[in-house]
């Protein structure tokens, strides 16, 4: 991915990396500056604009939640102060987990690399929030699957892909195969802001586990 004027050299790095180690290493030095820069610096709202929807159709704040590579826990904030409590969190980061774990508004904090086999029985959660994961050099489109088969039926699955993601990856394919295959429904897809300073959209999704 080209290096845009005002793409941020985090970010840059994020999504150019080789391997999942070296993703790894990026995110252990810019744990401490990650919020500062996605937000101030590049305008990053995706936190926001899934919680946002996701709460305008999910009405029981009892709900069972999974913050679905919750990094430093922006959406376990937004979760806890509209009284969503019951939320648990999973990344691969051991340094964003721990600035994850030091606001308090998660149940529980894994770590997890949501490429692979997840280690929750089937039909777990009422929902599943996953915010600027599904982006260039971090998760592809067939963790969808797992997500879906860890959601119970009738719950939600909220999601972002990044543009460049989105166009790059298969995820129009892995989205219409879990409909035909009546795991899950549409229920609200369209082009939102991502990264407002950087001038980059996402796909924003929401849809209903069957």
């Amino acid at each position: 991915m080209k290096k845009t004027k005002r793409m941020i050299s985090s970010i840059y790095d994020t999504l150019n990396a080789s391997d999942s180690d070296e993703l790894e290493g990026i995110y252990k030095n810019w744990a401490k500056n990650y919020e500062h820069d996605v937000i101030n610096l590049a305008g990053y709202v995706g936190h926001l604009i899934t919680s946002e929807l996701l709460l305008s159709y999910l009405t029981k704040d009892k709900a069972k939640v999974l913050d679905a590579g919750c990094g430093t826990g922006l959406v376990g904030e937004f979760l806890f102060n509209n009284n969503f409590k019951n939320v648990e969190g999973v990344d691969f980061s051991k340094e964003m987990l721990s600035i994850a774990s030091n606001k308090k508004v998660y149940q529980s904090l894994k770590l997890v690399d949501l490429t692979k086999k997840l280690d929750y029985k089937d039909c777990v959660f009422d929902a599943v929030i996953c915010a600027g994961t599904f982006t260039c050099g971090h998760v592809g489109p067939e963790a969808l699957r797992e997500l879906v088969r860890i959601t119970k039926k009738g719950g939600y699955i909220c999601f972002t892909v990044r543009k460049q993601e989105w166009e790059a990856a298969p995820y129009e394919k892995v989205i219409q195969s879990l409909e035909d295959s009546m795991s899950w429904f549409e229920v609200e897809r369209h082009t939102s802001n991502y990264n407002t300073q950087e001038g980059i959209s996402c796909q924003l999704c929401l849809f209903q586990v069957t």
